[in-house]
């Protein structure tokens, strides 16, 4: 082998080992979390509406019940939200004639994607889940209750003027770090995930604990954006049960 080839290949090899010692050490700092008195899980929307046979489902979106179920175990401070909408919201495709889900269409705080009717304010498809079990839930956060404002996240309407309240909530109970779950990854859970860390929360994003719609390629750049933020991406066996 000649000292160009030989050369080459070592190259190749520490290169190999550096992207390996990387992504090990990049999972070093997720192993054994333990979440403290200062730490909150967000549940959000895990609704009917999100799950196969709702209105606007996420493909096995109901897989994340069990894994958020076995995580909440390990926090007590649990917020859940409901996206809560009313009769002909303005998030609705059936509110504009001629248009269809997912289209969009501008409003006066931006654009807008449509969506079917879903979540409607106290039917079955807006009840949260059945299985869900967080029993030591201090909170039930709706939005998306305002006819003409949607709201993704669950800190800030979507005319990001608007706010929950659950920032006052959150660092009136000293809470400094919140892991988020639920559906859908690239909408809601993605915009409270980049609000929290906007607002000075430390975030996790539990990544098989959500689950996306993907919609023209959205998983992919909610991810990058929440990473050049600085959301962690973890997963459910990062977090310390016991």
């Amino acid at each position: 082998m000649s000292s160009i080839s030989q050369r080459r290949q070592f190259l190749q090899s520490a290169a190999l080992m550096g992207l390996a010692g990387s992504a090990l050490s990049n999972r070093a700092w997720a192993a054994g979390l333990k979440p403290g008195a200062d730490s909150a899980l967000i549940v959000v929307d895990v609704q009917n509406c999100f799950v196969p046979g709702g209105t606007l489902p996420v493909a096995k979106g109901d897989e994340v019940v069990p894994v958020i179920n076995r995580i909440a175990a390990a926090f007590e401070n649990v917020v859940v939200t409901q996206d809560w909408h009313t009769q002909g919201h303005a998030s609705f495709a059936s509110s504009y004639e001629g248009k269809k889900p997912f289209e969009s269409t501008k409003l006066a705080y931006g654009q807008q994607v449509l969506w079917p009717d879903h979540c409607v304010q106290g039917t079955d498809d807006a009840a949260l889940h059945k299985d869900l079990k967080v029993p030591q839930a201090q909170v039930i956060l709706r939005k998306g209750f305002h006819k003409h404002v949607d709201s993704y996240s669950a800190f800030e309407e979507a005319d990001r003027k608007t706010a929950t309240g659950l920032a006052g909530y959150l660092k009136a109970r000293g809470i400094k770090t919140v892991y988020v779950t639920g559906l859908a990854t690239d909408f809601c859970v993605a915009w409270t995930a980049l609000d929290a860390r906007r607002l000075g929360f430390k975030t996790y994003v539990v990544e098989d604990a959500c689950r996306a719609i993907d919609l023209n390629g959205s998983l992919a750049a909610a991810w990058k954006q929440m990473s050049a933020k600085g959301v962690k991406r973890i997963q459910s066996s990062d977090i310390e049960l016991a």
